[in-house]
């Protein structure tokens, strides 16, 4: 379950950075009122974490059931 939550929120990062490099346009902190605000920074330190932990599944034999 940690995997998939992990992986989601990488896919919002990567979203997110593609708007920002496309359109100049920051997701986040768009939604939660500037990037200084708290909403925004618990975003970002999550999705921080988030890619960390993905770092760890190219060193992991997935299963079936992961």
């Amino acid at each position: 379950m940690i995997h998939k939550i992990a992986l989601v929120l990488v896919i919002i990062g990567a979203l997110n950075w593609g708007s920002i490099g496309i359109f100049g346009f920051d997701l986040v902190a768009a939604i939660f009122g500037g990037q200084a605000h708290i909403g925004s920074r618990i975003v970002y330190t999550l999705v921080g974490i988030a890619g960390l932990w993905c770092i760890t599944l190219l060193f992991r034999r997935l299963d079936a059931n992961d």
